[in-house]
């Protein structure tokens, strides 16, 4: 620190109330390398820990959340008698949601045996806990259901039998459906409820965004896969229009310091990119008839805005001034 500095004359100033008055009253002098922390926090530390995930849990939750609404997709196209529709469905339900996601969730675990550990408790309370047995109840009436849904179509049991699994069948994918919204929800309600400022302020957006985003999905992929019913048309927008929304939202409640991860850093420019791939540009393409277009951008916009919240949550839970600017929200 300089002689005359402004620093050195404001301790100056300190140093004389403090032998007139025996009080120092207003700020105090940052003192470069003394052993007060220049940054807010701890020490300079995060106040609270930031996510350690790795790409496996973004597409984990992309996957997942495909998966899910391909199963009420089916469930849709079975009441309405679409069986092409509901196969392909189903399918897409157990690959996804069966083995894709499994996959992934003990991939960012590290060993088997972990994901097996949280199944040995239920815990209601625990959005990780019920998450574990969502995607296990989810893929115990997917498989199921696709299999039987499989030997109805082919009529490999004819008469009676055939009758049983066609009910069978339709008992399983309905259980799917159910656990489905609950696979392709529950992944929003995960991160809102952690200590992350720009996650918990968003607690309420997160889950409608994931649910959505993975409806949307789940329409796109079908109709890449040569399904172009109305419906699936219909989902599409809906979709799209419901993202645009959520960008226009996300955009209006801002909160300051307490979510600048979203709106002032790279992060947020995943967020916002994978926003205008799924809501505007995918809204945009299908009114003119581009379908596949449309398609393909929603699905690349919902993985970049998996990957924006992952990385907002990193950014925000690092910053400490963001955790207590949250505190008064």
């Amino acid at each position: 620190m300089t002689t005359n500095s402004p620093s050195e004359k404001r301790l100056e100033e300190l140093r004389e109330q403090a032998w007139k008055e025996g009080v120092v009253a207003g700020k105090g002098v940052d003192v470069a390398g003394g052993p007060i922390p220049r940054k807010p926090g701890y020490y300079g530390q995060p106040v609270v820990k930031p996510p350690v995930w790795t790409w496996e849990v973004p597409l984990y939750f992309f996957f997942g959340g495909m998966a899910g609404m391909s199963a009420v997709i089916a469930s849709g196209a079975v009441i309405f008698h679409h069986l092409d529709l509901a196969r392909t469905a189903m399918w897409v339900a157990s690959i996804a949601g069966a083995i894709v996601s499994p996959i992934l969730l003990i991939m960012d675990l590290g060993r088997p045996h972990l994901f097996l550990n949280m199944l040995r408790v239920f815990k209601h309370r625990s959005a990780m806990s019920m998450g574990a047995w969502i995607l296990s109840a989810f893929g115990a009436c997917a498989v199921p259901g696709v299999i039987a849904l499989e030997l109805h179509a082919h009529q490999i049991f004819p008469g009676t039998l055939d009758q049983l699994l066609r009910v069978a069948a339709g008992i399983f994918i309905c259980g799917a459906a159910i656990f489905g919204t609950l696979l392709a929800t529950y992944t929003g309600v995960l991160l809102g409820a952690t200590a992350i400022p720009a996650w918990f302020l968003h607690r309420t957006l997160l889950p409608i965004h994931f649910g959505t985003a993975g409806l949307g999905s789940a329409a796109a992929l079908l109709e890449l896969l040569g399904h172009r019913i109305a419906a699936l048309n219909f989902l599409g927008f809906y979709a799209a229009a419901v993202e645009t929304a959520l960008l226009i939202w996300l955009s209006v409640d801002k909160h300051g310091a307490a979510d600048r991860a979203i709106h002032e850093h790279s992060s947020g420019w995943l967020i916002r990119i994978g926003e205008v791939l799924n809501g505007p540009l995918a809204l945009i393409l299908r009114f003119f008839g581009l379908v596949p277009f449309a398609a393909i951008s929603f699905l690349l916009g919902a993985l970049v805005s998996r990957l924006g919240w992952i990385a907002v949550g990193k950014v925000s839970g690092s910053d400490p001034e963001s955790v207590f600017a949250a505190e008064r929200y």
